[in-house]
C-alpha cells in the first residue's frame, strides 16, 4: 500500500529559526502532558512575521495545513525537541525544504512528529500557501493538484522508518536494540 499525506501547504522562505517555528515563551509546555501538548500545537510557527499570514486559525488550535514547503536551512537556531513536536502537535505531518539545520532534522527523527523531505529545487517560489498538494512515499514525489505538476523529492532514507515507528525510543524498541520491557 503506498503512503501518501495530502492537503493544504504553508509555504515559507529561507531562514525558519525555532524562535518562529516556537516562541521561547512557550517553552514551559511539557510535551509529555496531553493538553500541554496540545496547547503547545496551537502556538506553531507563533513567531513568524505577519506576512505570512496565520497557521493557526484565529479561535483554533489546529492548523489547516498538514504540509510546510520551505526554502534553505529550516529549523535553524537553538537545539529545542519542542519545534517539530509544536509542529506534529499542530496537525503537520511533513515539512519539504531546500536543507534543515542538522539538530532540527535530528529531532525530527528523535520525536517522530513529522516527515522532513528535502526537495531537489526551490519550490517555496513557485507554491502558494493554500495550494492542494501530496507527497507520495513510493515515489518519493510532491504532486501539486493545484497547478497539475510533479516534483521529485530526495528519498527519506533511513530516517522513514523512524519517524513510521514514534521516534527513535520507539524504533529501538521496535528493531529489539532496547529491551520493550
Amino acid at each position: 500500500m503506498t503512503k501518501v499525506i495530502r492537503g493544504k501547504i504553508f509555504v515559507l522562505d529561507d531562514n525558519i529559526d525555532t524562535d518562529q517555528i516556537i516562541p521561547a515563551e512557550y517553552l514551559t509546555l511539557v510535551p509529555s502532558k496531553p493538553d500541554e501538548y496540545e496547547k503547545l500545537g496551537s502556538y506553531a510557527l507563533a513567531g513568524l512575521p505577519d506576512r505570512y499570514g496565520k497557521f493557526i486559525p484565529p479561535g483554533e488550535i489546529k492548523t489547516t495545513y498538514p504540509i510546510i514547503v520551505a526554502g534553505e536551512n529550516f529549523g535553524c537556531g537553538s537545539s529545542r525537541e519542542h519545534a517539530p513536536i509544536a509542529l506534529g502537535a499542530s496537525g503537520v505531518k511533513a515539512v519539504i525544504a531546500e536543507s534543515y539545520a542538522r539538530i532540527f532534522f535530528r529531532n525530527c527523527a528523535a520525536t517522530g512528529e513529522l516527515y522532513p523531505w528535502e526537495s531537489q529545487e526551490r519550490l517555496c517560489d513557485k507554491f502558494e500557501t493554500g495550494h492542494e498538494v501530496s507527497i507520495d512515499f513510493e515515489t518519493n514525489q510532491l504532486i501539486n493538484h493545484t497547478l497539475n505538476q510533479i516534483y521529485n523529492l530526495k528519498p527519506l532514507g533511513e530516517i522513514g522508518p523512524v519517524i513510521d515507528a514514534g521516534g527513535i525510543f520507539a524504533y529501538a524498541r521496535q528493531t529489539g536494540m532496547i529491551s520493550s520491557r
